[in-house]
């Protein structure tokens, strides 16, 4: 077994070898971070300062625009940076760092879509009791478990990951420091990490879609009990923007990690460029759409951006 392989950073591919896409894709991705930070944005402002927003539904939107924001702020930078930059290496501490953050804010969207899915459950299924089954001693804890939930997993697996011994040619072939890469770097049997991961994976990832499945299926089935098309159109509209948000979320995963791969990138270390940018635009356009998703499909949003408009121009 060799000795950890450190000192010379970590090489992160990207585009290397494409200087013209290098600086189309700074652009484009820059002009896609700054909708991030501003549509997210205003949808945690206006779900602080509009008292009719003051709901667990909003209260996890809030938590779910914050998370997209801390999620892109991970890697979208030091990416727009090396777009820019001959130098492409990162230092261990800071792809640990970056690994680490990525994976907790991941998880943490995972348990959060489960606990949105629930919150549309009880007020679909159950409405009478809605006040009392999603008290502010209900969603609060359940918003604040999903990022313990997040952060504990990506403490285990990051963790287990840095203490294995690096000493091969410390390359990736992504734009950002992702787990999966970094523990192939290593000279040591990572059979264990890796079923760690299949663990936290089913825990934490195929747990909360079960838990969207049967909340949507209970959902579907009051929904169709609805005598009146008005009345159930209605109902529908209360949950369609977080299925919509469930569905990309979760099509997008299941695209990535099903689709067919060639031989050449079986049976090798190598990523087509194509899959790259598939998994890079993966990470940054769920966060862009999530608002945009969130402000069209929903009259209470809608309703409280021109209050916030209008008293801001009343203020001028």
């Amino acid at each position: 077994m060799g000795k950890p392989n450190h000192s010379g950073g970590i090489f992160l591919k990207g585009l290397s070898g494409y200087p013209r896409l290098e600086l189309l894709f700074f652009v484009v991705v820059l002009i896609m971070y700054v909708v991030i930070l501003l549509g997210n944005g205003t949808l945690i402002l206006i779900s602080i300062l509009d008292s009719h927003l003051h709901t667990p539904m909003y209260f996890f939107l809030g938590n779910l625009s914050f998370l997209d924001i801390c999620y892109t702020t991970v890697f979208i930078p030091s990416v727009l940076v090396s777009f820019l930059s001959v130098k492409k290496t990162i230092s261990f501490s800071g792809c640990a760092m970056q690994m680490f953050l990525g994976l907790a804010m991941g998880t943490t969207e995972c348990v959060l879509l489960g606990m949105m899915a629930f919150d549309r459950y009880v007020a679909i299924c159950n409405p009478l009791r809605y006040s009392v089954i999603m008290s502010k001693g209900s969603y609060v804890p359940m918003a604040a478990g999903s990022w313990i939930v997040g952060i504990v997993n990506s403490t285990v697996q990051t963790g287990c990951v840095v203490q294995l011994p690096f000493c091969r040619n410390n390359v990736i072939n992504h734009f950002a420091c992702e787990i999966l890469a970094v523990m192939k770097l290593a000279c040591a049997d990572i059979s264990g990490n890796e079923f760690i991961m299949l663990v936290a994976t089913t825990l934490f990832t195929m747990t909360p879609l079960l838990l969207i499945i049967i909340s949507y299926t209970l959902i579907i089935i009051s929904i169709l009990r609805i005598r009146s098309s008005e009345g159930r159109s209605k109902v529908f509209s209360t949950c369609s923007a977080h299925l919509t948000v469930v569905i990309i979320f979760y099509g997008t995963i299941l695209f990535m990690y099903m689709k067919p791969k060639s031989k050449e990138t079986l049976n090798s270390d190598d990523m087509d460029t194509t899959d790259k940018l598939v998994s890079f635009f993966y990470g940054v356009m769920t966060p862009m759409i999530n608002p945009l998703i969130y402000s069209l499909r929903n009259k209470d949003v809608k309703e409280a951006v021109k209050h916030l408009l209008r008293r801001k121009n009343f203020n001028k």
